[in-house]
């Protein structure tokens, strides 16, 4: 057999610039590059190889270890999980601000290949510099925190483990169903040390991302469920993006007649405007969504992990008649609510979903008008909205829908966490079905600016915007940098409402008078953050970067800075000034986030015997 001589790093390298995957006859370079930050747990391994021998990868220097994950995880989750970035760092700090990422990618079914460096296998020296010493399990180190957070971890302390290891991990990271983050920890001493490794692990491999077929039983059952319903209810999750079924997914509701409902992965899956879609469902939904959930009977489930912002902690589906009918390639979330479970690719499912349907002659029973007006209510209040006029500042679902008609169809928005994701997945109208890109299922502050960053990378063509609060801007922006660095230009528009506000809301909402959410000075009068509002320059801050930036507080303020910023060719920022409290509330919607039975304040037990009210309505599980 014929072999070639290379340290671990560099056949790791050398492996990773092969990989392709083939969807619908497309073949696709899965590995574009490697992010990485260097130390000394990985500079002499993966940096010499990377400085040397890349082959055809690209390297990107992250500055916040967290943050270039993030970003990779954007990459691959614009990409429809069909091309990534690796992720490469130090031991010990390095490592670990990849955590939060790596869950990050988990939670949402996203491929993220991390490669933290580890502590010596030989331990010759140890305790090296930033080495976890457990005192009672010398085999654990900085890297084992990835593993409740990874679909596939492992440990590589022989150079010839590399080959098992590498395609555990492209097997993870290319299986719809199971994929995540994956991390493979590299002793700092094995990526340096040599093996003669056989030429044909470097050959090109080609991943088939088969469309996985429900069994023909399943799929007479889910016709049966269906055709003994009357009110069904379409939720669209990210599934039906990532399987490209949005054709699909138009045409099975326009043939049945059944309203589409969105999560926030899944929003965009139907045009707004299309007259069967009711936009989104549950706690960040709106009124036509969450009028039909409590009269639904039945409830079809694309590509949905059912999360409790989709049910409204499982509050949403009111009739007692409800059924769930799931479709998903993940086995777990297929059978989540008691739901029958048709398992398989999204676009496949629908299509032999409506072929049984359609030989029945099936049709959804709502009333004639029943959906128009349902829809036009709510229309009526995303416009009412969008034209709030304040004396005393901008409120921010107007600056909202400024931004919405002013920014083109054609860009790519990018949120994460705050108060802005309720304002979005009710109000936003995207553009075209890859316009509105969110994560929600770790609500992770921080990711906007890196994921918009990512985005930026797999969408070099079009206009890219991270909507941010003022919370998760200070959190982590880092990024914006390197979006600078590599040329690639993002908008970054900037809420500065003071502080947390969106917890702060939810604070008050619940029997609290607001408690260390805003951002103010403390005052020695009262011992607590109930000073003057701390005065950030944030545009000024952006400036000190290198990007360009903005300042609003106004509509037409907002305006012009939003066709200032897009003339400009470099990373932007727009400060944006929004009073606190005006962003939008729930809609016939609830969620459990559980309140104090025993409390000094009578507002927040009132507060209590509701939420038990309220959750002796949802169901048990």
């Amino acid at each position: 057999m014929s072999t070639i001589r290379l340290t671990m790093a560099q056949a790791l390298v050398k492996f990773l610039d092969q990989q392709y995957v083939s969807a619908d006859g497309e073949e696709t370079k899965f590995v574009t590059g490697i992010m990485g930050i260097f130390g000394h747990g990985n500079v002499t391994g993966i940096g010499e190889a990377l400085e040397r021998s890349p082959g055809n990868l690209t390297y990107v220097q992250g500055k916040n270890e967290q943050g270039m994950a993030h970003a990779a995880a954007a990459y691959a989750k614009q990409s429809l999980r069909r091309r990534i970035y690796a992720c490469t760092s130090s031991i010990g700090p390095g490592a670990l601000n990849m955590v939060t990422a790596a869950g990050t990618a988990t939670v949402n079914r996203i491929p993220l290949l991390l490669l933290p460096g580890d502590n010596f296998a030989s331990r010759q020296p140890d305790p090296v510099l930033q080495q976890l010493e457990a005192s009672h399990d010398y085999t654990v180190s900085a890297t084992d925190c990835f593993k409740p957070v990874s679909k596939y971890w492992d440990r590589i302390v022989r150079p010839e483990q590399l080959m098992t290891a590498a395609l555990n991990a492209m097997r993870v990271l290319t299986d719809p169903a199971e994929t995540g983050a994956v991390t493979l920890a590299l002793p700092q001493d094995v990526q340096t040390e040599a093996y003669d490794y056989p030429l044909i692990f470097f050959e090109k491999r080609v991943y088939e991302l088969e469309r996985q077929q429900p069994a023909a039983s399943a799929l007479a059952t889910a016709a049966a469920l269906v055709r003994s319903k009357r009110r069904p209810l379409i939720v669209a999750g990210g599934g039906v993006q990532y399987s490209g079924a949005t054709a699909e997914l138009a045409a099975f509701a326009e043939k049945f007649g059944i309203p589409v409902a969105e999560t926030q992965a899944g929003k965009g899956s139907l045009s707004w405007s299309h007259p069967l879609s009711v936009g989104g469902i549950g706690v960040t939904g709106g009124l036509a969504a969450n009028k039909l959930a409590k009269e639904a009977d039945l409830i079809i489930g694309i590509g949905t992990r059912y999360s409790d912002f989709t049910t409204a902690s499982k509050s949403a589906f009111a009739n007692p008649e409800a059924s769930f009918l799931n479709v998903n390639v993940n086995r777990m979330d297929a059978v989540k609510l008691d739901g029958a479970a048709l398992i398989g690719d999204a676009k496949m499912a629908i299509r032999l979903l409506g072929e049984a349907l359609e030989e029945t002659g099936y049709a959804a029973g709502y009333a004639d008008g029943e959906l128009a007006r349902v829809r036009d209510e709510w229309n009526g209040e995303v416009e009412r909205l969008y034209a709030i006029e304040r004396e005393d500042g901008l409120a921010q679902t107007r600056a909202l829908g400024v931004v919405n008609e002013t920014i083109g169809d054609e860009s790519v928005i990018v949120c994460a966490a705050g108060s802005l994701p309720g304002d979005l997945q009710r109000l936003w109208r995207p553009g075209n079905s890859r316009g509105y890109h969110m994560e929600y299922g770790f609500s992770c502050m921080g990711y906007e600016v890196s994921g918009a960053f990512g985005v930026a990378l797999a969408e070099p063509d079009r206009e890219v915007y991270a909507l941010v609060g003022d919370g998760s801007y200070l959190m982590l922006h880092s990024e914006l940098v390197t979006s600078l660095q590599e040329g690639r230009k993002l908008t970054v528009l900037l809420f500065d409402n003071h502080g947390f506000q969106c917890i702060h809301n939810l604070q008050r909402g619940h029997g609290s008078d607001g408690f260390g959410n805003e951002f103010r000075y403390r005052e020695p009068s009262t011992g607590r953050y109930t000073g003057a509002p701390l005065p950030i320059d944030f545009a000024a801050h952006a400036r000190s970067l290198g990007a360009a930036a903005y300042k609003a507080g106004s509509v037409e303020e907002l305006r012009e800075a939003l066709r200032q910023a897009k003339r400009e060719t470099r990373t932007t920022l727009v400060e944006i000034s929004v009073l606190p409290g005006t962003n939008t509330d729930g809609y016939e919607s609830w969620w459990n986030v559980g309140v104090p039975e025993v409390s000094a304040s009578s507002k927040v037990v009132q507060a209590h015997e509701e939420m038990n009210k309220q959750k002796s309505r949802a169901k048990a599980y």
